[in-house]
């Protein structure tokens, strides 16, 4: 008798193959991330990753979002839980220097670097993490333009330009990072910028 199981989609942990799906991405980029490159990586075939995730791009905007949950995460803490946005841009910037260089993941920030260089085919890709990049700067801007308003930083800040400043920073640092940088390089870039932001106002 034919064995019935052959042909059946291997089954496996679609988390766990996830996450080796995430660190090929962060680790190569979009553009040179390929199935066989993923297919060797997880050791499992093209059409049970095409079953389980869909086509590359779907399964990189999976890979993304599933980034922003874990890895990415603590702009978002950061700007939530700090009561002023002085102190959520330190935090930022010191949760980056932690999270850009920590052990058992690549160095840097994935949304700042898995697409920097693209083909016409796939610039959808890059003005996604654009549109990712740019919400982090506006969400930003509005933490200091509450502050403006409530008079805890003065009203001569440009809530806009300080904030594509901090976040420029932040994104440099990814690429330091990737270039080698430890955590104590990327903490002293944090503290310098800090350096450069307003006091706030005892109101």
């Amino acid at each position: 008798m034919a064995d019935r199981r052959r042909g059946r989609p291997r089954e496996f942990d679609r988390d766990a193959v996830l996450q080796v799906i995430l660190r090929e991405f962060w680790e190569h980029g979009y553009e040179t991330t390929s199935f066989p490159r993923l297919t060797k990586a997880t050791g499992i075939g093209a059409p049970s990753l095409y079953a389980a995730f869909g086509d590359k791009e779907a399964l990189f905007d999976e890979v993304v979002q599933t980034y922003g949950r874990t890895y990415g995460d603590f702009s978002r803490r950061a700007l939530a839980e700090e009561p002023t946005a002085r102190r959520a841009v330190a935090r930022m910037l010191r949760d980056a220097a932690a999270e850009y260089t920590a052990t058992g993941h690549p160095p840097g920030c994935l949304v700042t670097s898995a697409a920097t260089n693209v083909s016409d085919k796939t610039a959808a890709i890059a003005e996604r993490l654009r549109g990712y990049r740019n919400q982090t700067v506006q969400d930003v801007r509005d933490k200091i333009q509450a502050d403006i308003d409530a008079a805890r930083l003065p009203a001569t800040v440009d809530a806009a330009r300080l904030a594509r400043f901090s976040s420029a920073v932040m994104q440099g640092m990814s690429q330091q990072a990737r270039d080698g940088a430890s955590r104590a390089d990327l903490e002293a870039i944090a503290a310098t910028a800090m350096d450069a932001w307003p006091a706030e106002a005892t109101v």
